[in-house]
C-alpha cells in the first residue's frame, strides 16, 4: 500500500495546510473532525466518543450518522484504548504502514505523552509513525538507524523511552555519539544541531523518541 494514513487530532494545529494525496487515509479524531475545514481536508473516518466536540459539532455529526454512518465511529466514553490509539488501530486493520500525526501534540500534556507511546506501539506493529507540527516532528526509533536529509536545518534531541537505550551512535551533528548507552533519567541528547551533512542516528537495543525541530 503506498498511500499513507494521516490523522487528525485534537491537539495544538499549527499549520493552515495539509497535503493529501489519492491513495492516503485520513482518519478526524474526535474533536479533530472542526480542523478538517481549516485545512480543507474531507476525511474517510471519523474516530471519537465525541466528549470534546461542541454542541454545533454534534449536530453535525448526528447529521453525518444518518447520512453516511459507514464514516462514523461513535466510542464508548469509558475504554482502554484513547481515541488516537483506536484510530491507529484503524488504520492499522487497512494495512497502513506509514501514519502521519497531525494535531497531536500541545493541548493536555497527558495527551500528548500518550500520542507518543501510540508511536511506539506503531513500532511495535511494523509501521512507522511521525506527529507532525509546523515545527517539527516526533518519532521513535527501535533497534534501527535511520538516515536525515543534509538539507535539514534547526536541532534534534533523543530520549531513551525505556530505562536506557543501548549503542546510541550519532553521525553527521554537530555532537556526535559513538555506543552511548542514553538513559532516562539524563538528557544528555537535547539540542543537536543539523551541520549540512546526512545525519544518522542509530540505537542497537532499546528505543528513542527523536524530536526535529526545524528552523523558524
Amino acid at each position: 500500500m503506498i498511500g499513507k494514513c494521516i490523522i487528525i487530532g485534537t491537539g495544538d494545529l499549527t499549520m493552515g495546510e495539509l497535503a493529501v494525496g489519492e491513495e492516503d487515509y485520513v482518519i478526524a479524531v474526535d474533536g479533530g473532525l472542526s480542523y478538517c475545514s481549516i485545512l480543507a481536508v474531507e476525511p474517510d473516518m471519523i474516530i471519537g466518543d465525541f466528549d470534546s466536540v461542541s454542541e454545533q459539532e454534534k449536530l453535525a455529526i448526528e447529521s453525518l450518522k444518518e447520512q453516511i454512518p459507514e464514516r462514523i465511529k461513535e466510542l464508548p466514553v469509558e475504554k482502554d484504548d484513547t481515541d488516537m490509539l483506536a484510530a491507529l488501530k484503524h488504520g492499522l486493520a487497512l494495512g497502513y504502514q506509514d501514519f502521519r500525526i497531525y494535531a497531536g501534540t500541545g493541548g493536555r500534556f497527558d495527551h500528548t505523552l500518550a500520542n507518543i507511546q501510540c508511536l511506539l506501539y506503531l513500532k511495535n506493529h511494523g509501521a512507522t509513525g511521525y506527529l507532525v507540527d509546523g515545527t517539527g516532528m516526533m518519532l521513535v526509533i527501535q533497534n534501527e538507524a535511520i538516515h536525515l536529509n543534509q538539507n535539514l536545518e534547526g536541532y534534534l534531541s533523543l530520549f531513551a523511552l525505556g530505562k536506557e537505550a543501548k549503542g546510541v551512535t550519532i553521525k553527521g551533528m554537530k555532537y556526535t555519539l559513538e555506543n552511548y548507552t542514553l538513559t532516562n533519567d539524563y538528557p544528555i541528547g537535547i539540542s543537536n544541531e543539523f551541520v549540512g551533512e546526512e545525519a544518522i542516528i542509530s540505537v542497537e537495543d532499546g528505543e528513542l523518541v527523536c524530536m526535529i525541530m526545524y528552523c523558524s
